[in-house]
């Protein structure tokens, strides 16, 4: 029987390469986003073409009524949740120094980046704490993906840095809860990844990497993170509870 995993961000970038991963290994998908499903039929048929049933789930997690609304469209159409990876994330809408970071950008950040995950993790433990709870052989797995500026300060993106060290907490937080249920949690924690995200910095992050910033001299690929979550959903690391898992080339090595 094919598991069930619900990816958020899923329809581009590192959760694009996250929903071909778990779709190429044996898992059917809800994906949640947030654009019309109108704009997303080739994105989606090409997941498809691996053997998985998709769905699509459209909504802002940051909004409660959304996320029940996600909620509900992956139940109705599975039944059950396997596995979560919490994807969904944005960046600051303009780089500002952290003297003139403004309360509306610390609040979309912080709104989306860790309010919507926390919430739409509480929807989910609940329902794998049921499914345990009907099923003693059940194993559910919640992977979360971080960043490297959990803990690398960027001044000029301070409200997304402040929300990915308290999205690390948040990862503790369902490890420790979850554990006696035997749900495993993760954290996935990407390095300088290329994506649209990053598309804005591409020739920074060129003579960064080309001066040594990683050991690994060159760009992170969103499969990178996708082969990463691939293996924690696998139970290949049942005594790792809470365990954050470095993708990032070696960029947070302490080197002299």
């Amino acid at each position: 029987m094919r598991k069930i995993a619900l990816v958020t961000g899923g329809s581009r970038g590192i959760g694009l390469a996250i929903a071909h991963e778990l779709a190429g290994n044996g898992y059917d998908l809800a994906i949640n986003g947030v654009r019309d499903e109108e704009r997303l039929g080739a994105v989606l048929d090409d997941i498809r073409s691996s053997g998985a049933r998709v769905v699509y789930c459209r909504g802002d997690i940051s909004i409660s009524a959304d996320r029940q609304s996600v909620y509900d469209m992956v139940l109705n159409a599975f039944g059950r949740v396997d596995l979560l990876v919490n994807n969904a994330g944005v960046a600051p809408l303009e780089r500002l120094d952290a003297l003139e970071l403004t309360e509306e950008s610390y609040d979309r950040v912080m709104r989306i980046n860790l309010k919507g995950p926390y919430f739409l993790t509480q929807l989910i433990a609940k329902q794998m704490v049921k499914q345990k709870m009907a099923d003693n052989s059940f194993s559910g797995t919640i992977i979360n993906i971080g960043s490297i500026s959990a803990t690398v300060v960027s001044p000029n993106r301070a409200e997304y840095c402040i929300s990915k060290a308290g999205y690390a907490m948040h990862s503790r937080i369902w490890a420790v809860r979850l554990a006696e249920y035997g749900i495993s949690v993760y954290e996935v924690r990407p390095g300088v990844i290329r994506t649209d995200m990053t598309s804005a910095v591409i020739e920074k992050y060129d003579r960064l990497i080309a001066g040594g910033l990683n050991v690994q001299p060159r760009w992170g690929l969103p499969e990178d993170v996708a082969r990463s979550v691939l293996a924690l959903a696998s139970d290949s690391f049942p005594f790792s509870a809470g365990e954050v898992f470095m993708v990032d080339g070696g960029l947070t090595i302490n080197r002299l």
